[in-house]
């Protein structure tokens, strides 16, 4: 029988380094986000920072686009120092970058990555001078950059340029294939443009936003096969909840599927009250969902039924993976494997048993009219029956156990735990 792949192989790119995080084909697909505070709020910046590392963001980009701003990179830096997070911050640069960057030295030596999008560095002449301005100082700085193109603010000389190019053609192409290809051409001129001044070919990452799936598809493909560069990966406005988190998936399922991408980002707007660090929990759960990364253990959970009119499960479900959310870090720290776990609670015993099963840890919780007993499987064999209002505690102890237990301890030196911005949720006490 002939082996079918489950994906294609990654590109091959050279690997771009951003302080300790290393991008390319050879290296794990890299999750970033990115902050909404007032940079200048070193506080709060801070604070969102450690919250979306400690979420499992590997990157994380601020705003950096006043005086202000730049000036408080180093203090943001120092309390992330504070809190032993080590996560590097990439400074996003639009109209002001090459002047920031001069005046504000500590910011330039401190960023880990500069981001430009070439259609906001100026325009005409003052456009390569002010570009060539933050490609010197990456340079001087030793740090690579992302070129980031959004449809959004497209380098208007040249999308003149292609659109006067197709009109004279016998038979002109459609706008949007014009767009995408001004995109592209943004992208990889630009990448050319930063060699000649002098950046290393494995300083450059490059991106093509786009809020459109089918777009950002058909671009990334195109890129993809013009250039060796690592690809950044993302829509540019996700949208909000549902919404968002379907585009997303569908876009970059797709092309990661098919080998396409090193670092992807969620631009979830966020609900009102809902956390930033959504976005990184998404991001997450599409890598290990597609078998490219695991993070964290996921809980496998029926979607309930008749037999299951009782809310226990779903709080169950919801609470389980807060609760193994909540520990990974330390887990993490102490233990080799552990974001391998599987975890299933199922709501009845039609399919239940055998979904608790096939996970590592499993529990089938009684349906509606069936006996108030849960019994738990531990590696495909029953190991007991969870019975009365402590279920949840319970569960959460045999958790915590089996870790314990099973996964082989990390040595001490290999990294320190970083303080949380945030207590946890504690499954131990929901009852």
């Amino acid at each position: 029988m002939t082996e079918i792949a489950r994906t294609a192989s990654r590109r091959e790119t050279p690997t771009v380094s951003i302080d300790s995080v290393k991008v390319g084909s050879n290296h794990p697909i890299v999750v970033q986000s990115m902050t909404n505070t007032d940079t200048a709020d070193v506080k709060a910046t801070a604070r969102q920072v450690a919250e979306l590392a400690r979420a499992g963001s590997e990157l994380v980009r601020i705003t950096v686009n006043t005086l202000e701003a730049a000036a408080a990179v180093p203090e943001i830096q120092s309390r992330l120092d504070m809190m032993s997070c080590n996560v590097p911050l990439i400074g996003d640069f639009h109209y002001n970058g090459h002047q920031l960057l001069k005046e504000v030295p500590e910011c330039a030596s401190i960023l880990a990555k500069y981001r430009i999008n070439p259609g906001n560095v100026g325009f005409g002449r003052k456009k390569d001078e002010q570009f060539a301005t933050i490609v010197d100082l990456a340079i001087e700085y030793g740090k690579p950059v992302r070129i980031g193109v959004n449809w959004g603010s497209l380098d208007a000389r040249l999308l003149a340029r292609l659109m006067d190019e197709n009109a004279k053609l016998s038979k002109p192409l459609d706008a949007s294939v014009v767009m995408r290809e001004a995109l592209i051409s943004s992208a990889v001129d630009s990448a050319k443009q930063a060699e000649q001044l002098g950046l290393a070919h494995d300083r450059i990452i490059l991106s093509c936003k786009v809020s459109d799936v089918q777009d950002l598809i058909s671009v990334y493909r195109a890129l993809g096969e013009r250039c060796d560069y690592p690809l950044h990966l993302g829509l540019t406005e996700a949208g909000m909840g549902s919404k968002g988190i379907v585009s997303s998936t569908a876009a970059m399922a797709v092309l990661l599927q098919q080998g396409i991408g090193d670092t992807v980002r969620v631009s979830l707007t966020p609900e009102p009250g809902q956390p930033r660090t959504d976005e990184v929990h998404v991001a997450q759960e599409l890598l290990q969902s597609m078998g490219l990364r695991a993070f964290t253990p996921m809980v496998t959970a029926c979607p309930g039924c008749g037999r299951t009119t009782s809310t226990f499960f779903q709080s169950l479900a919801q609470d389980v993976q807060e609760f193994v959310r909540g520990r990974m870090p330390d887990w993490k720290r102490r233990y080799d494997g552990v974001e391998n776990l599987s975890l299933a609670v199922m709501g009845c015993i039609v399919n239940g048993p055998g979904e608790s099963k096939h996970a590592d840890i499993g529990i089938s919780l009684p349906g509606t009219g069936e006996e108030p007993a849960a019994p738990v499987f531990i590696d495909g064999k029953k190991a007991c029956t969870l019975r009365g209002s402590a279920i949840a505690k319970d569960f959460a102890n045999i958790i915590e156990d089996y870790v314990t237990t099973h996964y082989a301890p990390r040595d001490a030196s290999s990294g320190s735990e970083m303080l949380s911005a945030e207590s946890p949720r504690d499954l131990t006490t929901t009852a």
